[in-house]
């Protein structure tokens, strides 16, 4: 069950990685609905991206890089979540919470 949790955190942190990066209209909606402009997005989704490539690193015998990427991932969801509450978003703070999760069973 472990395996499998990973492998759908990586599958959906990539996704939403190369959504950040391609500036898809859903991602641009909600990035300006908790005010963060869209010159932070390739970033962001880098970042997504580093996690997903980490994780798989874990899953490949190199725990102490999954390890970490599990980690990164959980700060980043954290501050997600934190983004969403401070502009009063509660109903797009679903999706950080899953990731977050996500990345929690995945540590």
């Amino acid at each position: 069950m472990h395996t499998a949790l990973t492998l759908i955190t990586i599958v959906l942190n990539a996704a939403i990685g190369l959504a950040d990066l391609a500036k898809a209209k859903f991602v641009l909606a909600t990035s300006q609905a908790v005010d963060v402009p869209p010159s932070w997005l390739p970033v962001l989704g880098t970042l997504k991206l580093a996690g997903a490539a980490g994780l798989v690193l874990g899953l490949a015998g190199i725990e102490p890089i999954g390890t970490a990427a599990a980690i990164g991932l959980i700060l980043f969801y954290l501050g997600a979540i934190v983004a969403h509450v401070r502009a009063r978003q509660f109903a797009t703070t679903v999706a950080p919470l899953l990731f977050l999760g996500l990345a929690v069973a995945a540590l």
